[in-house]
């Protein structure tokens, strides 16, 4: 089973939010999902996502592949747990 770490599209029409999850590559963007990592609001200026880089690095360690989108999501809530320490 290959997993990936997407975004899983939620919200209203036109405000779309998303959430940060691990899913199997074979089930569709907005189905079924293993875990919930964080999530992500584009309509928020400044630091929009919340992620839990604990269970990321987890799931990066069993072999999951995040997307672009979710690899520079998680690149930018490191640097700001980095800089806020």
């Amino acid at each position: 089973m290959a997993v990936a770490i997407r975004l899983r599209q939620e919200g209203s029409k036109g405000r779309p939010v998303y959430r940060i999850v691990a899913a199997d590559q074979r089930f569709k963007r907005d189905g079924r999902f293993l875990e919930i990592l964080g999530t992500y609001d584009p309509a928020i200026k400044g630091t929009n996502a919340k992620i839990d880089l604990d269970k990321v690095n987890s799931w990066i360690s069993k072999g999951a592949q995040p997307t672009e989108t979710v690899r520079s999501l998680i690149k930018k809530a490191a640097a700001a747990a980095v800089a806020a320490k």
